[in-house]
């Protein structure tokens, strides 16, 4: 699964993610991963699928809220919320961030809302979703020039023009990436996009049989997925070391980003415009 562990009979792990930028009008974070009432009470807002076969490791220092408050801030100076999609380990947190207004694109929402599906209703939960009435959402083709040959969302509502809302559909409908320029140039949180480091060789692009079949059996468009995986390749191939390009998912990738092992809390103050947690 993770291309770590030893044996198939050994647990694998991978990490949920999200990034913290400190901007001058407060704090933006993008994604939120498990909440608080997410860890206390897990059967009241997850689904038994899911708690089964993901056995996730809840612990509630790791939540981004307490991480932002170890790092000196309050939940109340997190202004924005920008959420590559809505599934459960990605929006669980928007409880925690009652001042926060949240975004994400228009499809996203209204694919998540309509529930179709058996497996919509297991991925995502309206018991995570207390937030709506703050929710701003886009649709593709909005807000000027593309960024590198990608459609993109500039100028979201309130959001410093150094963040952009990149639709990546495949995962789910809606889905998409968040780019940031900083000092060290683009990182591009990508989300669901792809699971695995190796998925973004150019020339021998891989992923852990796993994983594979995870991404399968949670993509709602398989076309879109793929090509939108090999655009993100030639992306990073094009840019080099100009690009920071992160799956939410692959620990090996935020261990390199944030320097410290994935189960690790973030550091009791922030120290650069954009902190991986």
């Amino acid at each position: 699964m993770d291309g770590r562990s030893r044996s198939i009979a050994q647990r694998g792990s991978l990490c949920c993610h999200c990034l913290l930028l400190e901007t001058d009008n407060g704090l933006v974070l993008i994604d939120t991963g498990f909440g608080l009432r997410d860890v206390r009470d897990p059967r009241s807002r997850l689904s038994g699928l899911f708690l089964r076969l993901l056995a996730p490791d809840f612990r509630e220092e790791m939540t981004a809220v307490r991480q932002i408050e170890r790092m000196g801030f309050r939940a109340q100076d997190v202004r924005h919320i920008v959420l590559t999609h809505l599934d459960f380990d990605h929006a669980g947190g928007l409880d925690d961030f009652p001042a926060a207004q949240i975004h994400l694109m228009r499809r996203e929402r209204d694919a998540a809302e309509a529930q179709r599906t058996w497996l919509d209703r297991q991925r995502f939960r309206p018991q995570q979703w207390s937030s709506r009435a703050r929710w701003h959402v886009y649709s593709p083709y909005t807000g000027g020039e593309p960024w590198f040959g990608f459609e993109c969302v500039r100028d979201l509502r309130g959001l410093p023009p150094e963040v952009l809302l990149v639709p990546l559909a495949g995962h789910t409908f809606g889905h998409a990436g968040v780019a940031v320029c900083g000092p060290q140039g683009w990182l591009l949180l990508a989300g669901d996009a792809y699971f695995y480091h190796r998925e973004m060789d150019a020339d021998a692009p891989w992923c852990t049989p796993g994983l594979r079949v995870y991404q399968r059996l949670m993509e709602k468009d398989r076309r879109a997925r793929l090509r939108n995986q090999q655009r993100l390749r030639s992306l990073k191939e094009r840019l080099g070391d100009e690009i920071c390009l992160l799956s939410a998912h692959d620990p090996l990738e935020f261990e390199r980003a944030a320097g410290r092992p994935a189960g690790a809390l973030a550091p009791s103050r922030a120290g650069s415009i954009a902190e991986a947690l």
